[in-house]
């Protein structure tokens, strides 16, 4: 018999590949204890305050910042911002009395998750990385369990709390597609080869210049490319291509059914965070990886080369993006058998049922 979730924390975010595993954890929770109250704790300002809202869920902010990278002024406000964070998650564990806290990664989860293992309540985190992040680190002596992605992260974390689960990823994604509503959606022909480009929930500057600088080779491709932008490049590049767009390129903000995107995909070049690398193994695309430089540890590069070394992905450089994104994309695209391969393989490292796993664990804790 399944443990009854009445009411649980779910704390972290900042990105895209923090919010939709945390909304998957909840989403699993509310279809086994449907009258359970959830409660989800963000930073203010980020985009967990709008996202969570939107699926349904109650959200408060805490007024906390990432650690400054470069000894700066912005340390004090950093610290200011903790203690206040620190005093405001303390009343919200105290007020709403979780039976579990769940903390997802990203610098808001490391207040709630520290006030809620000091009231005694039962903790989990769920670190999506193959270089475990400096929140989740700080916080894995306090917490009770721990839930990875990646094989030797007792590198990061005790070994005994260790649970190898996988990542969880959006929901619709683990429902089979209609392929001839995926195709009409996005307008394009099912005998077209199709690229998809996303740079992660908030954008990739150096993929989007890339795209830019190789907007005439993409013309000439007779390749069919969806490029999400991200919200904060997306006025600049529409005004930037309001004369020279090709008409084999479709320009989106956010691409809010990424499940018909990855249906009509032959190949996707993307970030390499944690949480896209996971959505790729579970639809099978073959992909082209460009790691991001602005991440700590260069995380993301190795989570592309756990896929590399699979000959699961590809891999360019962010340095060398301008000169070799394209031309390989290109390359691969339209050599079906090479991405029928990379699809293959990446589709044996999926984990389908990763936030079945996670929620069984919270139920555990719940138990004891």
């Amino acid at each position: 018999m399944k443990q009854k979730i009445n009411r649980a924390i779910i704390s972290g975010g900042g990105t895209g590949g923090h919010i939709f595993p945390a909304l998957a954890i909840a989403n699993e929770i509310k279809k086994r204890n449907p009258d359970a109250d959830i409660l989800f704790v963000g930073a203010e300002d980020r985009m967990e305050m709008e996202k969570v809202p939107a699926a349904g869920y109650k959200i408060i902010g805490l007024p906390v910042m990432g650690f400054p990278r470069k000894p700066s002024m912005k340390m004090i406000t950093f610290f200011k911002k903790l203690r206040q964070s620190s005093k405001l998650a303390r009343k919200i564990v105290a007020d709403f009395n979780p039976e579990v806290a769940i903390g997802v990664g990203g610098y808001a989860s490391g207040p709630l998750l520290r006030a809620a293992a000091k009231a005694k309540v039962p903790c989990l985190i769920q670190e999506q990385n193959s270089y475990a992040g400096i929140t989740n680190k700080l916080l894995s002596k306090k917490v009770n369990s721990i839930c990875v992605a990646y094989d030797k992260m007792e590198r990061f974390f005790p070994d005994e709390k260790l649970i190898f689960t996988g990542n969880p990823v959006r929901e619709n994604l683990t429902e089979k597609q209609n392929r001839k509503e995926a195709f009409e959606f996005f307008e394009v022909n099912e005998s077209d080869k199709v690229i998809l480009i996303v740079g992660g929930s908030l954008g990739a500057r150096s993929v989007n210049q890339a795209v830019l600088k190789n907007i005439n080779e993409i013309a000439a491709s007779g390749v069919q490319v969806i490029w999400q932008t991200g919200a904060y490049y997306y006025d600049k590049i529409q005004e930037d291509l309001k004369e020279t767009k090709p008409k084999n390129l479709q320009i989106h903000k956010f691409i809010t059914r990424m499940d018909l995107a990855y249906e009509v995909a032959d190949l996707v070049i993307s970030r390499a965070g944690a949480g896209t690398i996971s959505e790729l193994c579970l639809v099978g695309k073959a992909s082209v990886l460009v790691p991001s430089p602005n991440v700590s540890e260069d995380h993301q590069t190795k989570n592309a080369m756990a896929l590399v070394e699979q000959d699961a992905a590809l891999m360019v450089r962010d340095d060398e993006i301008n000169e070799k994104l394209f031309p390989l994309a290109f390359e691969v695209v339209k050599d079906e058998a090479r991405c029928s391969a990379l699809a293959a393989k990446s589709k044996e490292l999926a984990k389908p049922e990763a936030t079945k796993q996670i929620v069984d664990e919270v139920e555990k804790l719940v138990r004891q």
